[in-house]
């Protein structure tokens, strides 16, 4: 997944903050135990994300796409003293290990699980007043979670997306229905007037949208 030269990956890797004991303890069962392991955020995107969300103080996250709940923890980080995740996640089978992972750490009463179809989730929510989305589901859904929840992010509120340089492919001559589809979100958030965008260069590329 990274588009990174290896060598300069480990350079950033050795150069933050160190991975907390439980994501390394969630980083490990993710590979030995379940299907494409490669769709967790890892070490380095973690710590950005963790970042992204001190830095914010949210109150209020919503996450699409837990898988093995490893970039909610990192998100769940920075919330406030009251704050609350929601995240979504259409595999039912991870439930287990989603609340094994979660009992692991400190910020497991901050985490809300909801499982389903995030378009049909997203507008039931109660909360209207999000802090920071991070979006990280099925890549062909992407603009229609942003367009779900873009009413439901304050103004001055980040929404983030993951993957959108499919490993170099959308910068490339390959015209796969992916990378197509990727190239057009992409397009699409950058006439957007209504947000302030830009693209992290960070493992798979990650889409940093500010709404004005």
């Amino acid at each position: 997944m990274e588009i990174l030269d290896n060598a300069l990956q480990t350079y950033l890797d050795d150069h933050c903050e160190p991975e907390p004991e439980w994501l390394q303890t969630i980083n490990r069962e993710t590979y030995l135990k379940v299907l494409k392991p490669h769709m967790l955020s890892g070490h380095y995107q973690g710590r950005v994300l963790s970042m992204l969300s001190k830095m914010m103080q949210p109150k209020q996250i919503l996450e699409i796409g837990t898988f093995t709940g490893y970039a909610t923890i990192c998100l769940a980080e920075g919330l406030t003293a009251d704050g609350i995740i929601h995240t979504i996640e259409v595999n039912r089978e991870l439930e287990e290990m989603l609340n094994s992972h979660f009992k692991l750490t400190t910020v497991e009463k901050k985490i809300k699980l909801h499982f389903g179809e995030a378009a049909a989730i997203i507008p039931q929510l109660a909360d209207d007043n999000f802090d920071l989305v991070f979006i990280d589901a099925d890549k062909k859904n992407n603009y229609t979670y942003f367009e779900l929840v873009f009413n439901k992010v304050r103004s001055g509120g980040l929404i983030i997306i993951d993957n959108v340089l499919w490993k170099g492919k959308v910068y490339g001559e390959a015209n796969d229905a992916d990378t197509q589809n990727i190239r057009e979100l992409n397009d699409r958030i950058s006439v957007n007037r209504k947000v302030e965008k830009l693209i992290l260069p960070i493992r798979d590329g990650l889409l940093i949208i500010r709404k004005k």
